[in-house]
């Protein structure tokens, strides 16, 4: 093994329970030691086709246990600049626009679709508070009630699936996000910064809490829920990989070739993930010399948003979860983003007025935030699965729930759709829907990929066609 593992024994675990010596592993088969869980990514051993090392790709795409179709909803606040977003279009053949250009390496594993709407985010009686609006009706097209107090919205997107898919996998969902969840007092014109905050809805009263900080984030898909147990081991300064490396090694010695290389590279993975964990909190701990900071907040957007991301791939990869959502920053969102020169907040830019200095700035968030998406979809198509890769079995969401920013514009959302859907989804494509075809419809859609399918949610009239 790499130096993923080169680290000292960690004491014998008598409650480690991983079963090694069958001729097929399950394929929820984990590591278990001291209040820890690391699933694993999936092997060769774990498919019916696996009982030999040397099994056909053939015989692999066949067993459908071996890909569970993934979702991600990533979401960005204050629209885009729409003539440098859109694809330009030539007869039959596309282009990606310049801020999609980060995306390029992608697009045959991707489709960038216009033309979808949320009414349910327009004004309507209810006045000013569209980047409220937008950010609720993001993954739920519901209309949220306009207090400040008691919230009303609908169920959203992922916790449809999340729900239809609960007991299949470790966690139902993971939330995620970068800056922390107001679900009090008002935040936009009078609604509640709820609709701001969040955009998974367990029911419509209750959003789904998001996890901002890394190590959090880390534990919430490793740990056991023993508290207790997870401050020791904290405190211990001890590597989940340190916990588990008995069972790793055994695990190791008797599989495959194919599937010691996935095991490395995963383990490799983890490691680290773990060690720019502790780099951000020792970070943090030198700025505040005088405090104890056990578990750090990332500062820096581009290094916060990519452990974000990779904590995504390892959750798809170990089949801990199927179901993610991601906030890169709250509807309305005042980030100010300096490593590229713009110091300026971006709610504050996105209110342009077409001036070209500010336009370009807008530019430039715009694509910076691209950026960091070609990254995830770049670790999800690095790990190989049976029939591809984790991009091919997986469908990730990417956009906003307002299309210009400057206008407060709820139609022609820039959408993004990445991934094959295990095979279901047919990429490549610049798909213009019919003018406000609500985006309640793609999401049914989805429900079917994921195999959760439903009637019907928020204002859908029918299925949008993604084959």
């Amino acid at each position: 093994m790499k130096d993923s593992m080169n680290v000292p024994n960690a004491p014998n675990q008598p409650n480690s329970i991983v079963q090694i010596g069958s001729s097929r592993l399950s394929r929820r088969t984990m590591l278990r030691a001291s209040g820890l869980a690391l699933g694993l990514p999936l092997l060769e051993a774990m498919t019916p086709a696996g009982r030999s090392a040397y099994a056909s790709k053939e015989a692999l795409q066949m067993t459908d246990v071996s890909r569970p179709v993934r979702m991600a909803c990533v979401f960005f606040p204050n629209g885009v600049i729409q003539p440098s977003w859109r694809p330009k279009v030539d007869g039959d053949n596309w282009e990606m626009g310049e801020t999609l250009k980060p995306l390029e390496a992608f697009k045959d594993k991707l489709n960038v679709i216009s033309n979808l709407a949320h009414e349910n985010g327009r004004a309507g009686k209810d006045g000013a508070g569209d980047h409220a609006r937008g950010g609720s009706t993001f993954l739920t097209a519901a209309r949220p009630v306009k207090t400040s107090s008691n919230i009303r919205l609908g169920i959203s997107l992922d916790q449809v699936a999340a729900t239809a898919l609960a007991g299949q996998t470790r966690l139902p969902s993971i939330e995620l996000g970068l800056n922390g969840s107001r679900n009090a007092g008002s935040c936009d014109s009078g609604y509640s910064c709820a609709y701001s905050s969040n955009i998974s809805w367990k029911n419509e009263s209750q959003p789904m809490p998001k996890e901002t900080i890394p190590r959090l984030a880390f534990e919430r898909m490793f740990g056991s829920g023993d508290a207790a147990m997870e401050r020791k081991q904290r405190l211990a300064r001890k590597s989940i990989l340190d916990v588990v490396r008995g069972d790793a090694e055994r695990l190791m010695k008797q599989v495959g070739k194919t599937d010691k290389r996935k095991l490395d590279e995963y383990f490799t993975s983890v490691r680290e993930i773990e060690t720019r964990i502790e780099q951000t909190e020792a970070e943090d701990r030198k700025s505040l010399p005088d405090l104890e900071v056990p578990m750090g907040r990332v500062t820096a957007f581009r290094e916060h948003a990519r452990l974000m991301y990779d904590l995504m791939v390892v959750g798809f990869q170990t089949d801990t979860t199927r179901v993610a959502t991601f906030m890169l920053d709250t509807a309305g969102g005042n980030r100010t983003y300096p490593e590229i020169g713009v110091k300026e907040a971006h709610h504050g830019l996105s209110h342009h007025r077409d001036k070209t200095e500010t336009v370009e700035k807008i530019q430039k968030i715009d694509h910076y935030l691209v950026e960091q998406f070609a990254y995830f979809l770049e670790r999800l198509d690095s790990v190989e699965e049976s029939g591809g890769t984790l991009l091919d079995n997986s469908m990730v969401l990417y956009g906003s729930g307002l299309g210009d920013g400057n206008r407060h514009t709820h139609h022609d959302l820039p959408i993004v759709l990445a991934g094959g859907g295990g095979g279901q989804i047919k990429t490549g494509r610049y798909l213009q829907a019919a003018e406000e075809t609500p985006m309640a419809n793609l999401f049914l859609s989805m429900l079917d990929v994921v195999g959760t399918p439903a009637e019907e949610i928020g204002d859908s009239t029918g299925r949008l066609s993604l084959s």
